[in-house]
């Protein structure tokens, strides 16, 4: 994160630089918002309209106008955007701009919580735990509490930890969330209850917060201590906000407290990419900003510099449809490019062979692996197509895995660097302390009590008792870290440290360790950019480096990208295929009968379609097989089928038809004696439906329903109705999935 000082007692800047942002620099609605100063400022920032390009030009901005870069601060999602920001405003202007303190809502916490975070009773030497540290602790306290073991069913130390998390990042209770999300837990509510009190605790005993802990602990600093309120809000008199769709409810009661004395906060978003609910996103934070800044200015970034204009009418359209949005039209100035084609593939198999065949035609044509992806709306959709490019031999790369500082090796290391800035940190000396050969949990839970309760813990340690069997590796451990608390650079700790670590290392992970020291290797060359460790330690905890297979070799830019659409935020390529639209995918079953959620899967696919530049493929395929083997008749998302005629050409299949003209004239396909529906009429349909539900079995009010009833559903299978609440809403129980509560305007469900 960039900052010189906490609180630096320079006074403002005396001197005023010539403008250099001019109309010609930026769109109308660009430099409006980068012209407007003071007060609160709503951005609804249309998908590849220049978002970053304005956040920059307004903070090179307000420090032309004579403010001082040290009362500006930046809120973004990950560290390298507000670096990406500070280096191009320092480019546009100078270096001055990289006074401004820029970084992520839990960067900027951490900072601030090192000097006032005695107010919640932590001292600044307070440790950050990443998840793999969180559930950790988790396991180990259901041991000591006698939750886990030989015939227990109480839940696994990751659902645990997403319950608790879950419960603070959606501001629930964990009785609601347990309720709502998790109802199958229920009945351990109490232990749950139980197992998050002892995890505070612990976290409190041993100097440690997780990253929840880092976001509510700040916004508590700042509700209950007046003065510290003050002063933040008086020393960040310009607040600008990136991807405010993103926040959560913590974040956004942050923005309003430090907000408090002044109101000149920019908040910077889009509506229709609100897509990380199950992080804890909470959509209604853009849509009530006007509400909670009043006289707030809502400015629109309409004009779109990534997407042709035939592709943009289409996903115009398909967020027409969204239920609640700020009203904007995306419109480009370019003309060339295709309308988007849709292919309605007989299978998946089918759907899998057309994908990669076509992407071997482009690649021929010209367009490089690497300008090309696939996405879809969970990572098992594209194992067939993994598998039909593998027999292609086209490389690609699916994105996710591990983060560096998750491997088990690195966090070996990082367990004996954190010891240095906190030697209270006992699940670090617990991790550390097992390394010893001959010492297992409950010797090491013995030593790591005497550190706890001792007034100098390497003198505690330097006494402790040891057995002959680790005598000698405990000694050495010791006094290893009284050399560490004599060196002052990270490298340095880090050299001392391998030396020590190298024959545990190697003796640990016997299997693979030389695959694993490039590892090694890597973090070696990350930590040595760092001047205190404490930085590197916040760093790595909150914004964990990418791990590569070769630390010195840049990634291959060579390789087709395939990738879950929330992976895909952010980004763009030239051709874009999204795959497995069909109804009860693409919405997904679990997401359709949730108003909430049926939305946002709109929004989801959305967000897919406007990464594309040039061109645009959608499929889905006609048919899929269950779990159980069995085959379902699937029909187009119903995202797509709302889409006015002419936006959107379909392929042809093999074997003729028709290959443009969506909707009426679309090409029709004979299934199992069945043809394909025309979409273009689906407003009648539904109607007629509604009219005479027994048409076609679809149930759209629960007139006709009564407990015990037999209903089937297209995902979850037979059914029986246990409950009815109101005109649109039944509790159904399915065999397979358990108890489903289901809105009828959804669901489609039929009598059974």
């Amino acid at each position: 994160m960039e900052q010189t000082s906490l609180f630096p007692s320079g006074k403002a800047s005396s001197h005023r630089f010539s403008s250099r942002i001019g109309a010609d620099d930026l769109n109308p609605a660009q430099f409006e918002a980068v012209r407007t100063i003071n007060g609160p400022v709503l951005v609804i920032a249309g998908a590849g309209s220049g978002k970053t390009r304005t956040l920059v030009y307004r903070l090179v901005h307000l420090v032309e106008q004579g403010i001082d870069p040290d009362n500006i601060l930046l809120l973004t999602f990950t560290r390298k955007a507000a670096q990406e920001m500070l280096s191009r405003a320092s480019t546009l202007l100078d270096d001055t701009c990289r006074r401004v303190m820029g970084g992520t809502f839990h960067a900027v916490a951490s900072l601030l919580l090192r000097r006032y975070g005695h107010h919640v009773g932590y001292a600044p030497n307070f440790t950050i735990i990443d998840r793999a540290d969180a559930e950790g602790i988790i396991n180990l306290l259901k041991s000591s509490l006698d939750l886990s073991g030989a015939g227990k069913r109480f839940p696994s130390k990751r659902v645990i930890v997403n319950i608790i998390s879950g419960s603070v990042n959606k501001s629930h209770s964990l009785e609601e969330l347990v309720n709502s999300q998790y109802f199958h837990l229920a009945e351990f509510m109490d232990d749950l209850l139980r197992i998050r009190k002892h995890y505070q605790q612990f976290k409190r005993d041993h100097v440690l917060m997780d990253y929840d802990d880092l976001l509510v602990n700040f916004r508590d600093v700042l509700a209950e201590q007046e003065q510290v309120r003050h002063e933040i809000s008086a020393r960040f008199r310009y607040l600008m906000v990136d991807e405010y769709q993103d926040t959560n409810r913590i974040q956004a009661q942050i923005v309003r407290l430090i907000a408090s004395s002044h109101d000149n906060v920019m908040v910077v978003g889009d509506d229709s990419q609100s897509i990380y609910s199950f992080r804890g996103a909470d959509f209604r934070n853009i849509m009530d900003f006007p509400k909670i800044f009043t006289g707030a200015r809502i400015i629109r970034l309409e004009e779109n510099y990534r997407s042709s204009q035939k592709i943009l009418e289409a996903t115009n359209a398909i967020i027409e449809q969204a239920q609640e949005k700020y009203t904007k039209k995306l419109f480009s100035n370019i003309t060339t490019g295709e309308k988007p084609l849709l292919f309605a593939a007989r299978d998946e198999g089918e759907q899998a062979r057309y994908v990669a065949g076509k992407i071997a035609e482009l690649h021929q044509q010209g367009t490089p692996y690497h300008e090309m992806a696939v996405l879809f709306r969970a990572g098992f959709h594209s194992f067939k197509l993994e598998l039909e490019l593998a027999s292609s031999q086209i490389a690609f790369e699916k994105r996710g895995g591990l983060k560096l500082t998750e491997t088990a090796h690195v966090k070996d290391v990082i367990s004996y660097l954190r010891l240095i800035v906190n030697l209270r940190d006992n699940l670090s000396w617990h991790r550390v302390l097992l390394h010893l050969p001959k010492v297992g949990p409950k010797t090491a839970q013995k030593i790591v009590a005497e550190v706890r309760e001792a007034g100098d813990p390497l003198a505690a340690l330097r006494g402790y008792p040891t057995a002959p069997a680790w005598k000698n590796e405990f000694n050495e451990l010791v006094r290893m870290f009284h050399e560490l608390g004599a060196m002052h650079t990270p490298l340095a700790q880090f050299e001392r440290i391998m030396e020590y670590y190298q024959p545990v290392f190697e003796r640990l992970y016997h299997d693979d360790y030389p695959s694993r020291a490039r590892d090694l290797e890597q973090f070696k060359v990350i930590i040595g950019d760092y001047r205190t460790l404490q930085d590197f330690l916040d760093d790595a905890s909150l914004d964990p480096p990418e791990l590569t297979a070769d630390p010195f070799a840049a990634a291959d830019s060579r390789t087709l990208v395939l990738s879950t659409i929330h992976s895909a935020k952010g980004l763009e390529w030239d051709t874009v295929f999204i795959i497995d639209l069909a109804e009860g995918k693409f919405p997904s079953a679990h997401a359709m009968p949730f108003p909430d959620q049926y939305e946002e899967e709109r929004r989801l696919l959305y967000v897919a379609a406007t990464r594309a530049k040039t061109r645009l493929f959608l499929s889905y395929p006609r048919e899929t097989v269950a779990p159980d083997r069995t085959r379902h008749y699937c029909t187009i998302s119903p995202f797509l089928a709302q889409l006015p005629a002419g936006l959107i050409n379909h392929v042809k299949p093999k074997g003729g038809g028709s290959s443009s003209g969506y909707g009426a004239a679309a090409t029709r396909f004979s299934y199992q004696g069945k043809p394909e529906p025309d979409f273009s009429s689906r407003k009648t349909a539904e109607a007629s439906r509604a009219e005479n539900p027994a048409a076609t079995g679809k149930i759209t009010s629960t007139s006709i329903l009564s407990p015990g009833m037999e209903v089937r559903h297209g995902f979850f299978g037979h059914g029986q109705i246990r409950k009815i609440s109101g005109d649109k809403i039944v509790d159904v129980f399915f065999p397979r999935h358990g108890l489903k509560t289901l809105r009828l305007d959804y669901a489609q469900l039929e009598l059974a």
